[in-house]
Order: structure tokens, then C-alpha cells, then sequence
């Protein structure tokens, strides 16, 4: 990769990384389902802007634009600010590093891809390492459980995706449509759930985080995430993977104190271990 192919890499990382902690901000003012919604919403409208009309056209386009909404928008975000109400955001990021060997394991039952014998190695250490990482604590079994549905359901969604390409949607296209139908999905569950009007009204520092998950960790990561892909390609854009935890660790230990453990750095060593084997295996296909 090129220096500015690496600049743009550390940069996502860093604005995926804050998304781990502008959530936890957010929540301190606001409910989980509130959260979302306010990022997918404001994010599609930035990205709306950015398209200037361009907005993905025919009726099965937006069907796997919905789909895409629920596995890789409002289900996965919904579970991650619901467990980060009980474990730190550096902790839920590490955890979210499981995607890429979720997505060996959905690709191989879907026919797109073959477990060879390394990817099943970088299936073990990456599972070994939650399990070191549940050993030593991560909040209640519903958050552990929340973080690896999340990350499951983006490895779903990122093989469902590779049917956009054939609907002759664009990539920024698709940002705008599954953020918009992760919004219309939501609204509904956010009115009766949340019921906002009767929220108190939160504080300065809870806007601003919820701006910056809605502008930065969505609507901007998105365009730097497409440039990568087409200018890196999707095996050296897998290794945001490994970084995302780092940044995310980086922020919650200097603006909110938080502390890991060394279990979850154990285990972080050992996810990031099975990442590198099914990445160096991608590398050579």
C-alpha cells in the first residue's frame, strides 16, 4: 500500500475506533435505541447531501438495501450500545475484531469461500481469545453475547453486500441507503421504546458525541472506507481490523479513564493472531 493508502487506514481506524467511544458518551445522556437512531439518521442525511441525488434507483435495490440496513446498521449497532451499557468501549471494539473470522465461517456455509486448514487455525486462536477474554471479565454474559451477535451480523451483511455490486449500486449509494432504512427499521422501536419526548434533555457533551458517531464514525468513515477499497482492496483494508481495538483503547484510557486488563489484552493478542492467519491466507488466494 501506498503512504497515503496507510494514512487513510489509521485515519478509519481512529474514526471507527471513536465510534466505541462517542457511544459511550452518548449513552451517558441518552438511552441505547436513542443513540442509534440519531446516528443512522443524521449519518444518512450527510451522506444524502454528499450523493447530491444520486440515490440508488429500483425497487430490488432497495430491498437488499434493507437487508443490509438491519444485518449491517440497526442490529449490530443496537447490540453494541446495549452492551456498552455494561462493559467499556475499548472492551466492546476488541470484540468486534471477531468480524473477519465470523465472515470466514458465514462465507464458507454460504458456498463463497473454502475453510482451509489455516483459516480453521485462525478460527481457534481467534475464539480463544474471547473465551481468555470472558475468563477474565466482560461485563454480564448478555454483553459478551451482544458484542459477538454484532460482529456476526456484520459478516452476514458483508456477504449479502457482494449482490450491490451486481444491482449496479455505487458504494457511496449503498452508505445512504442501508443508514436511511437502518433509520426507518428503527423509528418505529425508538417511538414506542424510548418514547423521546419524555427524555430530559441531554447535555452539551451527549450532542457533540452523538454528531460525531453520525458525522465522523459513519458518514465520513464511509467515504474514506470506499476510497481504501478501491485504491488498497479488501484484504489490506482487513487489517483496520486490528487497529480499530488499539484506537478505541487509546481514547477511552485518555478521556474516560478506562483500564484494560490483561485478559483482554491476552485475548485481544490472541483474536489479533487468528485475523493475521485468515488475512495472510486472503493475501494468497
Amino acid at each position: 500500500m501506498s503512504l497515503s493508502d496507510w494514512l487513510r487506514l489509521i485515519l478509519l481506524s481512529v474514526l471507527w475506533g471513536g465510534s466505541f467511544f462517542f457511544v459511550e458518551v452518548a449513552l451517558s445522556g441518552l438511552p441505547a435505541l436513542s443513540v442509534v437512531f440519531g446516528r443512522v439518521a443524521l449519518g444518512a442525511l450527510c451522506l444524502a447531501a454528499m450523493l447530491g441525488g444520486r440515490l440508488p434507483r429500483g425497487l430490488a435495490a432497495w430491498r437488499a438495501l434493507a437487508v443490509m440496513g438491519l444485518l449491517n446498521c440497526a442490529l449490530p449497532f443496537s447490540l453494541f450500545a446495549l452492551a456498552q451499557g455494561e462493559i467499556s468501549g475499548a472492551l466492546a471494539a476488541i470484540l468486534n475484531a471477531t468480524t473477519p473470522l465470523w465472515t470466514v465461517v458465514v462465507a464458507h456455509l454460504a458456498g463463497a469461500e473454502a475453510l482451509t486448514a489455516r483459516r480453521v487455525a485462525g478460527l481457534a486462536f481467534g475464539f480463544a481469545g474471547v473465551v481468555v477474554m470472558a475468563g477474565g471479565g466482560v461485563g454480564s454474559p448478555f454483553a459478551l453475547l451482544a458484542c459477538l451477535g454484532a460482529a456476526l451480523s456484520y459478516a452476514v451483511a458483508s456477504v449479502w453486500g457482494r449482490r450491490l455490486a451486481g444491482m449496479g449500486v455505487r458504494p457511496l449509494q449503498a452508505g445512504f441507503g442501508q443508514a436511511a432504512a437502518a433509520a426507518m427499521i428503527l423509528a418505529p422501536v425508538w417511538l414506542a421504546v424510548d418514547q423521546p419526548w419524555a427524555l430530559p434533555m441531554p447535555g452539551l457533551p451527549v450532542w457533540g458525541a452523538l454528531a460525531g458517531i453520525a458525522v465522523l464514525s459513519t458518514a465520513l468513515a464511509y467515504v474514506i472506507y470506499f476510497r481504501l477499497l478501491e485504491s488498497a482492496g479488501a484484504v489490506n483494508l482487513a487489517l483496520v481490523t486490528f487497529l480499530i481495538p488499539v484506537s478505541a483503547a487509546a481514547l477511552g484510557a485518555a478521556f474516560l479513564g478506562t483500564r484494560l486488563g490483561l485478559p483482554h489484552v491476552a485475548g485481544f493478542g490472541l483474536i489479533a493472531v487468528g485475523l493475521w492467519a485468515v488475512v495472510r491466507r486472503s493475501a494468497k488466494n
